[in-house]
């Protein structure tokens, strides 16, 4: 017996099979077939999209600042990997301004909130209590995000 030829409504396949939901959507816009469009989840898909790239760089902002705290405070743990995560986060972060250049303020303005993560972060992956990181961020953005800063030691009781 013949597979059916009948296209599934847009919306069920929705529900039912995303990732062909996004194909099928794909192939309507190149057939301008727009009448046949999704329009009330493509929408909300559109938006997502640059929703997803915000908290990339939330995440990738929280990891880096861990690793800049560990950094600072733990001198005698620092580590290649340290190196290549501090790395690898501003290389990321870079790389999505650079593709969306509209977000080139958000890193700034999520600064201390990211920082509160990180801090938490930090503390879970040294053992060293929260309460012993300094409680505002004690580097600008620029720093954080500056491929050639890297935070001198300070010891947790000498934070200045």
């Amino acid at each position: 017996m013949p597979k059916s030829t009948v296209m599934t409504r847009p919306n069920d396949l929705y529900k039912v099979d995303f990732y062909a939901w996004t194909q099928q959507q794909a192939e309507l816009l190149r057939e301008k077939r727009f009448d046949d469009l999704d329009l009330e989840n493509l929408i909300d898909e559109v938006a997502s999209v640059g929703g997803s790239e915000k908290r990339e760089v939330e995440s990738r902002l929280e990891v880096l600042l861990a690793h800049l705290i560990k950094w600072r405070f733990q001198p005698g743990a620092r580590s290649p990997s340290w190196r290549s995560t501090v790395g690898e986060q501003r290389q990321r972060i870079s790389k999505i301004l650079k593709s969306s250049p509209s977000l080139k303020s958000y890193p700034g303005g999520e600064l201390e909130l990211a920082y509160l993560s990180g801090r938490l972060l930090a503390a879970k992956e040294t053992g060293i209590d929260f309460s012993l990181f300094p409680e505002t961020c004690p580097f600008t953005i620029e720093q954080v995000l500056d491929e050639n800063f890297w935070p001198k030691e300070v010891g947790l009781y000498d934070q200045s």
